[in-house]
């Protein structure tokens, strides 16, 4: 399963490379912190079906809530004049880095 997954990013990849899709600097700040909120949601996914938990209605709505949560806390901060998607990039960070040490801690509990 794990060759398939490892397979389809590999294509995912190189595909995006390819393409000539361009963001404007206006909105890269948004994305970011969408992107970072939607790898958050992708590694609490894969934590979540680890621990045989895994639900798709909930992955699917936090994916989107949390992408469009930090997107809008990226718009309300530059509306007031305060860097307010560095509490985004703080908040998922922390998040995406605990998920990793989990995960990494469940297949080193399985290799041993």
């Amino acid at each position: 399963m794990w060759l398939v997954v490892i397979f389809c990013m590999l294509i995912g990849l190189i595909i995006g490379f390819q393409l000539p899709i361009f963001i404007p600097l206006v909105y890269a700040k948004y994305m970011s912190v969408a992107i970072l909120a939607m790898l958050d949601s992708v590694f609490g996914g894969i934590r979540a079906y680890m621990e045989n938990v895994f639900d798709t209605t909930v992955f699917v709505s936090g994916f989107v809530t949390n992408a469009l949560l930090a997107a809008g806390l990226a718009y309300l901060g530059d509306r007031l004049g305060v860097e307010l998607y560095l509490a985004a990039v703080v908040a998922f960070g922390v998040r995406l880095f605990q998920n990793l040490a989990i995960i990494r801690r469940y297949f080193l509990r399985k290799s041993y």
